[in-house]
């Protein structure tokens, strides 16, 4: 069986209580930082990836293409300053492309 590692992407401030949990932390300051980090993390076949919202704002485009594999899982996450709602949105929508249907919000797909 594969063990696969965890990391997040973020800011420092973002991220810093998941090195306390044993996440690998890749502190980054912008979408450029991000993109390289997020690379290296596929690259070495992590299986789940943690990106700050606003981050992740700048590469919709790669997220969503690792998104349609089955590895790396890549999740948004808020940033210390809050949510922008895309991580949520992100998870409505798989959810109802999986089942069919809205059923966080219930609305029928």
């Amino acid at each position: 069986m594969s063990t696969y590692k965890i990391a997040v992407i973020g800011d420092k401030d973002s991220i810093l209580g998941f090195k306390t949990i044993g996440v690998d932390t890749f502190p980054v300051t912008g979408s450029e930082g991000a993109l390289k980090a997020l690379k290296k993390l596929v690259a070495d076949d992590y299986g789940v990836i943690f990106i700050t919202e606003e981050l992740a704002g700048g590469l919709t485009d790669i997220i969503d293409d690792l998104n349609k594999r089955f590895l790396p899982a890549v999740v948004l996450i808020p940033n210390s300053q809050g949510t922008l709602g895309i991580g949520m949105e992100q998870i409505r929508r798989n959810v109802e492309k999986a089942i069919g249907a809205d059923i966080l919000f219930r609305k029928e797909g």
